[in-house]
């Protein structure tokens, strides 16, 4: 298959995480819906790497601190807010904040790794944010200056910000971890953290009715595709095509997000989404262009959207 197909494919799973998340809104609790999408995608994805995972013991007990950090962020933080933000938002609301995160990971490398930004960077940073603030005021003036924004939104951003946190935990520290292993482990890591947080849920709101074939055949693709199949077949596209070429493909989950919402959940597309979005696009794409002299060295993040 033809690794454009393959990494085109990869996209189209991490799209489904948002309609599924949508589609359980009021069924399964946000940060349980969390926990057994990586019960699931553990368990799919553990035998190809147990013997990695055990071989490797010294190092997770060594590295345990950006495990953790990676589990929190990555796994427990942004996850939890994706599916509480679609309680509140839509999903194509919601996945078009989300391809923000590449501005906001700027923004912390700058702040925090000293990265430099160049002149266009920092015009596509602002360019995105205008993008972004332009859909969640649905392009009103009246709702900007009264503060009245969707909270789903808003939780959203919040979301995009542990993601980019957790990229930059990933870009210092992932080199020291084999791929499959080291995200399977954050996984594991991440369960034992969601459950005594969906304990609290199952308290509160009751527990999920897991006898009903929707929720199930929810977590199923939750666990398989967008975190397993998705995963081995991005990192398949990126090994053929390279990083650069394959990150650009991010900017189709809203596109995708968009028409899967329109013919599975009914959501509507409104015109301050589509102008929205393309702004939020652009100024990605200017945010997260490389000079030239540092390309080669760019870097692949993990993605488990």
């Amino acid at each position: 298959m033809h690794p454009y197909l393959i990494i085109t494919a990869a996209i189209l799973f991490f799209s489904g995480n948002f309609i599924v998340g949508k589609a359980l809104e009021g069924t399964v609790p946000p940060f349980t819906l969390a926990l057994f999408r990586f019960i699931s995608a553990t368990l799919f994805l553990l035998p190809f790497c147990y013997k990695t995972i055990v071989l490797n013991h010294p190092l997770w007990k060594k590295e345990w601190k950006p495990l953790i950090g990676l589990s929190i962020t990555g796994i427990v933080l942004f996850n939890g807010c994706l599916y509480l933000s679609v309680n509140y938002t839509s999903s194509i609301n919601a996945a078009i904040v989300d391809a923000l995160t590449p501005a906001v990971a700027a923004i912390l490398g700058f702040i925090l790794l000293k990265e430099t930004l160049t002149k266009g960077q920092s015009f596509g940073i602002v360019l995105s944010f205008g993008g972004i603030l332009w859909i969640i005021t649905r392009g009103s003036l009246e709702t900007l200056l009264s503060l009245s924004f969707n909270i789903g939104d808003i939780i959203m951003l919040v979301g995009i910000i542990f993601w980019a946190i957790y990229s930059i935990i990933i870009k210092q520290h992932s080199h020291k971890f084999p791929i499959i292993a080291g995200l399977v482990m954050t996984m594991i890591i991440g369960c034992i953290i969601l459950l005594p947080i969906s304990i609290i849920e199952w308290f509160t709101v009751g527990f999920p009715n897991l006898r009903s074939w929707q929720v199930i055949v929810g977590i199923i693709y939750i666990g398989i595709f967008p975190s397993a199949l998705a995963l081995l077949a991005w990192y398949r596209g990126v090994r053929e095509v390279g990083p650069a070429k394959a990150s650009i493909f991010f900017n189709l989950v809203p596109v995708f997000t968009t028409i899967l919402s329109i013919l599975f959940l009914n959501e509507s597309f409104t015109q301050h989404q589509l102008f929205g979005g393309m702004i939020v696009l652009v100024g990605v794409y200017l945010s997260t262009r490389v000079p030239k002299s540092v390309r080669k060295g760019a870097h692949v993040l993990s993605k488990a959207k």
